[in-house]
């Protein structure tokens, strides 16, 4: 991916946000000092092209979601580098300052996975992928799916907001996970250890 997009691509991994999301993000819902991202704005693409930044859909897509520390160096680089400096400058602009427009990003991405030889790849796997990786650290369904902004009638009512305590000790999770990966240790054989929930945030799992 061109380097302005590096960024977007790993907070869709490691942070689970949908690509209308990621387009809306602006600088004042990075919080570097706290390691967070808010999301509570997405852009949507009519069919006559027009772009509109909305609301989300649910109130559980309304979320605060703690950043892996890992990732926290190159967050800086980018907004010192491709970001405006006003809070509302967006995270992600196209090349030409406006809105990224969803074809310019698939453009790219398109171009980024046949070089990796995986032309089956979605943007939206990435999502899916994170989503995985934090499964991986034992991190209970009601924590997960605050995470991803998971949205049914019946999670609604079931999960609410995974406390903020645990949901640092995922991304710190995930930061040791990517840590282990660049050390050349398989993480299949040597699973990453988090503190156990509380007992009144268990939630059930599927």
């Amino acid at each position: 991916m061109p380097e302005r997009y590096r960024a977007l691509i790993q907070l869709a991994t490691w942070c689970h946000l949908r690509k209308g999301e990621l387009c809306a993000l602006r600088r004042r819902d990075i919080n570097l000092d706290r390691g967070s991202v808010t999301v509570v704005r997405n852009l949507q693409q009519l069919s006559d092209g027009t772009l509109l930044f909305k609301e989300p859909k649910t109130a559980a897509g309304r979320r605060t979601i703690a950043i892996p520390a890992h990732l926290l160096p190159d967050l800086a680089y980018h907004l010192r580098t491709f970001t405006g400096p006003s809070p509302d400058d967006l995270v992600f602009p196209g090349e030409k300052g406006g809105p990224l427009r969803p074809h310019v990003l698939h453009k790219h991405w398109a171009r980024a996975r046949a070089a990796a030889g995986r032309d089956d790849l979605h943007l939206h796997d990435l999502r899916h992928t994170g989503n995985t990786w934090a499964a991986a650290t034992g991190a209970s369904t009601r924590e997960l799916i605050a995470r991803m902004g998971h949205a049914s009638p019946d999670a609604a009512i079931r999960y609410q907001h995974a406390t903020e305590d645990r949901d640092r000790a995922i991304a710190d999770a995930l930061s040791r996970q990517a840590a282990t990966h660049r050390s050349g240790t398989n993480v299949a054989r040597r699973p990453v250890e988090t503190p156990e929930p509380a007992a009144h945030d268990s939630g059930p799992t599927l």
